[in-house]
């Protein structure tokens, strides 16, 4: 933020957005989606916080416009604009976000973020490739939230930076994701993802307007308020490398007192009971540090910076937390239609590992070729009764880990026999003589086509007729023209070809029939 005023609260929250926005684009196992529920509280927790600290600075600058109109009536009001403006608009994010989790009843108090997995904005934000009216005025409302910021500080170069930083974390423009491709604002943030993971998003959104005031504040009250230089009014702030850990994995950060000082140099560090070595861990004003990550769960980490002053320690405390979520040991593997893959048809599939990014992902099997898009395969099963898929995926660390899953094959069902598009039809004799013989595939989930290439076609006291093709022929007419009304003409023995796989033996296609009238 502007001025280098950013509380060292907000510093560790702005870690944890970056980590936040990397998560997003992975497949999201349970316990990542209950780390995304951790984070929004954790979030939804430090925006009380920052409501309060912010209150504070508002009536420090009310009482510096009071004490000296000339240097603070100015600030003073464009502090209370800027805090109108903020909580208009975190007031909006609150309902959009009370919109979302409004079918989601609370469990003792918390959101059931595991079931939380599926988008529940798409159609209400979207609409075919643009923007629903709803997604229009959450565009809009952003906008306006900038604009009402830029307007509130002016041209004045104290403010630049709180505009740019303004600009970058709230504007609207076209994003291009990884593979170069332009998508809209909404689309690439918030599109297709699990509705506690929007949910937390909005909260950390509302974290940068609450940012966005202390550094707005800070810099109104300019250099005439000072803290004092006391070691007391310093904090320690932990950062760490990332928000949510592996089991086994060392959890790794930074903890910096305050901001990065390399004059401020403690005689202590001490970090969940244990002493740092000062020679090795310092760096920059920051006490690097590893520690065991511990049980799955959530865990404090706590300690104390000690700095001598005025011949005395002063302790400066510590205080963090970081949640451990399980190693992914199991990949998702899942047809996108069906619990089964069908022989004679390309299905289509999901593959991917939870927690690893699907350019670390690789699955094998037989039939299986790669697909378009993040995690897509295709499945053209051969022979036999079943398939196994391996999946190989590499975690952040170069740790390999695998899995396997095995799918039944079957063949696709016998189709029903058609006349008329119908498997029993009624009419005319005169109609039959210039319909086509088809076969449907019922309740079968893939578009397939089908071809009759013959039939056999029996009415009632005449000898039965064979056809090629599938329309009746002269014979088959003839035939026809001798039905009297109330016979049952029965076609049978039809043969079927599926388009596209000529060479695919389908099941023998069940009979159809015309009763003339």
């Amino acid at each position: 933020m502007a001025g280098g005023k950013l509380t060292p609260r907000q510093k560790m929250i702005n870690l944890m957005y970056l980590v936040f926005i990397a998560m997003l684009a992975l497949n999201m196992s349970k316990e990542v989606l209950t780390a995304f529920g951790l984070m929004n509280e954790k979030f939804t927790s430090s925006n009380s916080a920052a409501g309060e600290s912010n209150d504070k600075l508002l009536q420090v600058l009310e009482q510096k416009a009071g004490e000296d109109a000339s240097k603070f009536a100015e600030p003073n009001k464009k502090a209370q604009q800027i805090a109108k403006i903020s909580t208009d608009f975190y007031a909006y994010l609150e309902a959009v976000k009370k919109d979302i989790t409004k079918d989601f009843p609370l469990e003792d108090g918390k959101l059931p973020f595991e079931a939380m997995d599926k988008s529940t904005i798409d159609e209400a934000w979207f609409k075919g490739d643009g923007y629903s009216p709803k997604g229009t005025e959450i565009v809009n409302k952003f906008n306006e939230y900038v604009a009402g910021i830029k307007k509130s500080l002016g041209n004045d170069t104290a403010y630049q930076l709180i505009i740019k930083d303004v600009e970058k974390k709230f504007g609207t423009e076209d994003v291009k994701d990884k593979e170069g491709v332009k998508k809209k604002y909404l689309d690439y943030h918030f599109k297709g993802f699990p509705a506690i993971a929007t949910v937390s998003k909005l909260t950390a959104l509302q974290n940068d307007i609450k940012a966005t005031e202390t550094g707005a504040y800070n810099v109104f009250l300019g250099n005439t308020y000072k803290a004092a230089a006391s070691m007391k009014n310093y904090q320690g702030i932990v950062i760490l490398d990332k928000s949510a850990f592996f089991a086994g994995e060392a959890v790794k950060g930074k903890i910096v007192l305050g901001k990065y000082d390399n004059k401020t140099v403690p005689s202590s560090v001490v970090i969940n009971g244990n002493e740092l070595d000062l020679a090795t861990a310092m760096e920059n004003g920051a006490a690097n540090f590893s520690i065991p990550s511990g049980n799955i769960g959530e865990h404090k980490i706590e300690g104390k910076f000690t700095f001598m002053e005025d011949g005395k320690p002063v302790p400066v405390d510590i205080t963090g937390n970081y949640v451990v979520v399980p190693k992914p040991n199991s990949a998702t593997i899942s047809a996108d239609k069906m619990n089964v893959v069908y022989r004679g048809v390309i299905n289509p599939m999901t593959i991917s590992f939870a927690g690893i990014s699907d350019d670390k992902v690789s699955a094998s099997a037989a039939g299986l070729s790669k697909g378009s898009g993040v995690g897509k395969y295709n499945m053209n099963p051969g022979q036999g009764r079943e398939v196994s898929i391996n999946v190989r995926g590499t975690l952040p660390d170069g740790t390999a880990v695998s899995d396997s899953k095995t799918f039944r094959i079957k063949g696709i069902p016998g189709p029903n026999g058609t006349i008329r598009g119908e498997y029993a039809a009624t009419g005319p004799k005169t109609n039959l003589e210039v319909c086509s013989v088809g076969a449907k595939l019922e309740d079968f989930d893939f578009e397939v086509g089908l071809n009759v290439t013959g039939f056999t076609i029996k009415v009632p006291g005449q000898p039965t007729v064979l056809v090629s093709g599938n329309r009746m022929d002269s014979r088959a007419k003839a035939a026809i023209a001798k039905a009297q009304r109330g016979d049952m003409v029965v076609i049978s023995n039809i043969q079927t070809k599926l388009v596209g796989a000529g060479n695919y033996m389908l099941p023998k296609t069940s009979p159809c029939t015309y009763e003339i009238k």
